[in-house]
């Protein structure tokens, strides 16, 4: 067996919060990569995904557990380790030969020394030509590839990657995706491992040989699966799709149902969506026969597999569908709201999600409980602040106050920022 390059063990990492209390981000990561491994890391948004990678590298610190590197901390290590960020982080002063040197130089080479190694590199990702340009004269791409070299010039033994190919354009992405598991698959690049950071699904199909699925709320290890399918991969092949299909269908399964909010310390976590997104989706399946595997869905809608992510997740929290075999299926419910009427489908709307949406149910209660039948979103974000972040605490409320405004469960005064029952 291949030797444990990096090994975390009950990584957790919170945040304090107001009131004494904590944010945990990430919760009891237990991860071990060995040589020769191309792991994809991926999970909804909130997921702690850059957190786990930062804290992989050494850039962040984790607030209980360990990051060790061939056996001891990562602290007392001198890892070899090098990172291509979604931003491309050139310095636009220095020319393309420059950035790629720099790395270099850090490490006490010479010049000349310094000078050699970056050239070839250059070379090998693409850029032979453009070594004296400075990254305002490069596309995106060009850029990326800049990044790229900087972080291999260095050699590196694991290779981290952050989302680097979200910023780019669709051509340009598939492009670079093929380049790179080209110099993996060759050897070209000295590196023993790469860690993957991406949202894309298809992409860690396409990449990698192991997937590891966050949770979210805080991010947990939901699944750690191998991806056993030769190179080079055929997106349109049974395989490639079926594996596909497996991590969305891991990646939307909800977790264990939780009690009234007010009773528990985590919050339900809903995913940003519109109502109208949500009937669009639910009446587009149900024209299709009640059943639709979830990559060809994504594809009718001109969409990525996990674009549509959020849409498919909000459908199961409200039990209109659900994700079984990489498909995704419409409930009695969901038929009867699509079929229904617009005033049918507001009730049916309004009884779901008052039985399935612990935010909409507290909100309610809370209303209803007052004897002016009103109070400020404040009051929400407050309780909120204590489980999510500022702006997510305010993203949760505002899908809240969206889905009840549509169900007519509650009003909203956006002058005033108050909820109230009409």
């Amino acid at each position: 067996m291949a030797d444990v390059i990096l090994e975390t063990k009950g990584l957790t990492k919170s945040y304090p919060m107001s009131g004494g209390r904590e944010l945990s981000v990430l919760e009891d990561i237990n991860i071990r990569v060995r040589e020769g491994e191309f792991v994809s890391i991926l999970g909804p948004s909130g997921a702690g995904k850059s957190t786990l990678l930062r804290i992989l590298v050494g850039l962040a610190s984790p607030s209980k557990g360990e990051v060790l590197y061939h056996g001891i901390p990562l602290a007392k290590a001198l890892p070899k380790i090098a990172m291509v960020f979604q931003s491309f982080a050139l310095f636009p002063w220095l020319t393309v030969l420059e950035n790629v040197e720099l790395g270099l130089k850090s490490y006490g080479l010479s010049d000349n020394a310094a000078r050699e190694k970056s050239v070839k590199m250059l070379d090998i990702v693409g850029l032979d030509g453009f070594e004296d340009a400075y990254p305002r004269e490069l596309s995106g791409g060009m850029r990326q590839r800049v990044g790229i070299a900087r972080a291999l010039v260095v050699e590196p033994e694991i290779l981290f990657m952050d989302e680097p190919f979200s910023a780019l354009d669709i051509l340009t992405a598939d492009n670079l995706r093929g380049e790179l598991i080209d110099l993996w698959l060759r050897k070209i690049m000295p590196i023993k491992s790469i860690i993957f950071v991406t949202h894309n699904i298809e992409e860690a199909a396409f990449l990698s040989n192991r997937a590891i699925i966050l949770s979210h709320n805080p991010g947990r290890i939901k699944a750690d699966m191998f991806i056993d399918l030769p190179h080079e991969r055929d997106k349109n092949s049974r395989d490639f799709k079926y594996t596909v299909d497996r991590i969305f269908t891991i990646l939307t399964k909800p977790e264990q149902e939780v009690p009234f909010l007010l009773e528990r310390e985590r919050y339900q976590f809903l995913p940003h969506t519109k109502i109208g997104a949500i009937a669009g989706l639910i009446e587009m399946v149900h024209d299709k026969g009640d059943r639709a595997d979830i990559s060809v869905l994504a594809s009718d809608l001109s969409m990525e597999v996990d674009d549509i992510f959020p849409l498919i997740e909000a459908s199961v929290f409200l039990g209109l569908g659900e994700i079984k075999e990489g498909d995704f299926i419409i409930t009695d419910m969901g038929r009867q709201f699509s079929d229904a009427d617009a005033l049918k489908k507001k009730e049916l709307f309004k009884a779901t999600a008052l039985n399935n949406i612990q935010l909409l149910k507290q909100i309610t209660q809370v209303l209803q409980s007052t004897s002016k039948r009103r109070i400020s979103e404040d009051f929400f974000l407050e309780i909120l602040a204590n489980h999510f972040t500022t702006e997510e605490a305010w993203n949760q409320l505002e899908t809240a106050i969206d889905w009840g405004r549509y169900a007519e469960l509650f009003a909203y005064d956006y002058d005033s920022g108050e909820l109230y029952l009409e």
